[in-house]
């Protein structure tokens, strides 16, 4: 049986179409959800509802912001990481955050480091320490002190949260003493300190210095190395003795380990191209974050770092959660 030369032109055809990767069709092919794995009103659900409606239309598809929260981001990221590596689920988390879970969860049902991957950081925002206005402290010195008099609640975002482990790192190198109340986020964690039944608070600037300016809370430092522009007169942790203390919200996107190197390029592209743009830009400087962008392999590297550091400061202080 002969072949002519038209019959074998067809079954390479064949051949190569059903051997083409699927990240080589039309991407994406139907609409994308972007993953917070926190409540709403919170620094990553801030970034997200900022940067959806650009994305969408830099992607010509729909961009729906889904929140899944619970055991602090780790479920919203265990959705991510166990989703179709295709490119059309993404997480936007505190990635400093979610370094943080393999050191404290002693059963975590993934392993950020090898089910999810980086696309790019987004935007960094200092912690503030602040305090419910009725505290006479107005400043880290004075606090410590205050602390060591009368009890004072530290509110917690949530156990095992990089607020909660940058609370302990501070009470650890300051010699302050607080009783730790958990909450299940931000937003009420902020709440009951604005409402007086606690006293002292470390959270994300983005979402914490809309209330230091009307009043409702006092901010004591921030936790960044060097000031920062938009409260210039307020003192950095460092500056007040805790000598190169930094933390933060690192807010990213990543998705599941596996999905095409060319999506994730494309994503990373229209997502830099997003928050370096003048109005998203001007938005979160004016809210207290950084515009902070990276190379997916950078975000991946940055995230071994900070799994790291903070292991050893959970190690020292013992927490341990199921």
């Amino acid at each position: 049986m002969s072949i002519n030369r038209r019959q074998l032109i067809v079954a390479a055809t064949a051949a190569a179409s059903l051997a083409r990767p699927a990240f080589a069709q039309a991407w994406p092919s139907k609409p994308i959800k972007l993953i917070v794995p926190y409540p709403p009103g919170g620094s990553s659900d801030i970034i997200a509802r900022a940067i959806s409606q650009p994305l969408a239309e830099a992607l010509k598809q729909s961009v729906i912001v889904e929140n899944r929260a619970g055991a602090n981001g780790n479920v919203g990221a265990d959705f991510v990481a166990k989703s179709s590596p295709d490119g059309h689920t993404l997480l936007l988390c505190d990635v400093g955050a979610l370094a943080i879970s393999p050191s404290v969860y002693t059963k975590l049902s993934f392993d950020p480091s090898k089910d999810l991957r980086g696309v790019t950081m987004l935007a960094y925002s200092p912690h503030m320490l602040v305090v419910h206005p009725s505290v006479t402290a107005n400043n880290l010195k004075e606090l410590v002190a205050l602390s060591k008099k009368s009890d004072l609640n530290f509110a917690v975002t949530a156990m095992g949260s990089a607020p909660h482990i940058a609370g302990v790192a501070v009470e650890r190198a300051s010699g302050a003493k607080w009783v730790y109340v958990p909450y299940k986020g931000g937003v009420q964690a902020i709440a009951d300190t604005i409402g007086g039944q606690t006293q002292v608070l470390m959270n994300g600037m983005l979402a914490t210095l809309p209330h230091v300016q009307s009043g409702k809370l006092k901010v004591l430092g921030i936790s960044k190395k060097t000031r920062m522009p938009l409260i210039g007169d307020v003192p950095t942790l460092a500056e007040q003795g805790l000598t190169d203390f930094e933390s933060g919200t690192w807010q990213g996107v990543l998705v599941a380990n596996g999905t095409a190197p060319a999506v994730v390029a494309r994503l990373n592209a229209e997502l830099i191209k997003i928050v370096r743009s003048a109005d998203i830009r001007s938005r979160l400087t004016g809210q207290g974050a950084e515009v902070v962008t990276m190379a997916s392999a950078e975000q991946d590297q940055f995230f071994n770092r900070e799994r790291s550091r903070w292991a050893q400061v959970v190690a020292q202080a013992h927490i341990q959660l199921d």
